[in-house]
Formats: C-alpha cells, sequence, structure tokens
C-alpha cells in the first residue's frame, strides 16, 4: 500500500469522526440566554432531525448559534445529515452559516462531505465561505473531492472557488479525486479545465497518484488528458 494511501485511509477516519453527531449537551456558560435547558433542547431536537421540536426551541427563545461542548452549532448538524428544511429554519433564524466547530468544521463542509449538493447551494447563497480550513487542512472543495461529489464540486466552482488551487502537500482537487478513484468526479473537473500537469509536494501527478492507489484505468485516461 502507497504512503499516500494510507494516509488518505487515517484521514478519512478522522474526517469521519468529526462529523459524526454526538450526543453531547451545551454548556451553560457557551450560551448567550440565561436559559442553557432551551438550547440543549434546541440541539437535541436538531441532532435528531425533529423539525417541529426545533421550531418550539427556536420560537422559546434558543439562539441559533447555541453550541455544545464540540463547538456543534444546529446548523453543523443539520448540515451532517444533509436536512436543507431544517437548515433554511435555522439560517431564516439568524443561524452563523460560517460558525465552526472545535474541529475547525463548518456547516458548508459537512454539507460537501455527505454530498449534498441542495445544501450546499443552500449555504453558498446564505453567505457561506469557501476558503476556510479545519484542522486537518482541509477545505469545503477538499471535502468534496475527496468523496467523489461531482455535482457538489460544481456548485463549488460555479461559485468562484478556483479549479486549481493548491491545498495541504500541494494537492488539487483534482488529485484528491484522481487519488480515491472517483471516476465522475475526475470527469467533471477536466471537463472544467483542470490542469493535469501540476504536481503535488512529492513530484506527483493526479495520474501518477491514481496509478499509485491501483486505480489504472482513469490513470490512463489523466495521462491521455494532458
Amino acid at each position: 500500500m502507497t504512503p499516500y494511501r494510507v494516509l488518505n485511509r487515517v484521514l478519512h477516519r478522522v474526517l469521519a469522526a468529526c462529523l459524526i453527531g454526538l450526543a453531547a449537551l451545551p454548556s451553560a456558560q457557551a450560551q448567550p440566554t440565561s436559559n442553557p435547558s432551551i438550547h440543549a433542547q434546541l440541539l437535541v431536537a436538531a441532532r435528531q432531525g425533529d423539525l417541529a421540536a426545533v421550531e418550539r426551541a427556536l420560537t422559546s427563545g434558543a439562539s441559533p448559534n447555541a453550541r455544545n461542548p464540540l463547538g456543534k452549532t444546529a446548523l453543523l448538524m443539520a448540515a451532517e445529515r444533509g436536512r436543507d428544511d431544517l437548515a433554511r429554519r435555522l439560517i431564516s433564524a439568524g443561524a452563523d452559516v460560517n460558525l465552526a466547530s472545535v474541529e475547525e468544521v463548518t456547516p458548508l463542509m459537512a454539507a460537501c462531505y455527505g454530498g449534498h449538493v441542495g445544501l450546499v447551494r443552500l449555504l453558498l447563497a446564505a453567505g457561506a465561505h469557501t476558503e476556510p480550513l479545519d484542522r486537518m487542512h482541509r477545505t469545503a472543495a477538499v471535502y468534496a473531492a475527496g468523496q467523489g461529489h461531482a455535482e457538489v464540486l460544481a456548485a463549488l466552482l460555479e461559485h468562484g472557488v478556483a479549479i486549481d488551487t493548491a491545498y495541504a502537500h500541494g494537492l488539487t482537487a483534482l488529485m484528491w479525486a484522481a487519488g480515491e478513484g472517483h471516476a465522475e468526479a475526475v470527469h467533471l473537473l477536466l471537463a472544467r479545465g483542470a490542469r493535469v500537469d501540476l504536481r503535488d509536494d512529492r513530484g506527483l501527478t493526479a495520474a501518477q497518484m491514481a496509478r499509485d492507489a491501483g486505480h489504472a484505468p482513469l490513470a490512463d485516461e489523466l495521462t491521455v488528458a494532458r
């Protein structure tokens, strides 16, 4: 197994752990009003995907930006689950679309990781930033490319994300998609003009990464695309 493949498996496990919705309740000190139980109710309702309970908590005075000890807001929990309806209600109540968890994971990153394209578009329209990095130095585009979500990548590109931006270790979105063997995402990026000649900090191209990871047909496509 190549070092690149080993690194990706480790990072994917970390990402999955970061995005699991835990049932931790919010601390009273972190909340903006004097009734922490209302904030707890909002977070539990969001975690459970209960729109009616979310509505009741908001009507009772819960802050849409309440956070649990992991720094997760109700909006981040909704994004993890791909719940457009919850996200839309929370945004209308004033939820900060860029408020990240302690792991620096934003709602947009969570939606990109899950491939929730409708929610991605909703967050972008509400002002979600595409540039922030999580603690693994990944952006929303890296989440999308690494998971092979072509539609999400298209939405990000349409929003203005530069297709050949080099992220941590000089890896581009094309390299991430190629190294993971995500043909649809690779095809989308190539069609949008992604460069195949770029190299990461080890001097490897997207084609070499695909080949090293055992995706020979995809590597051949990338080689021909030169």
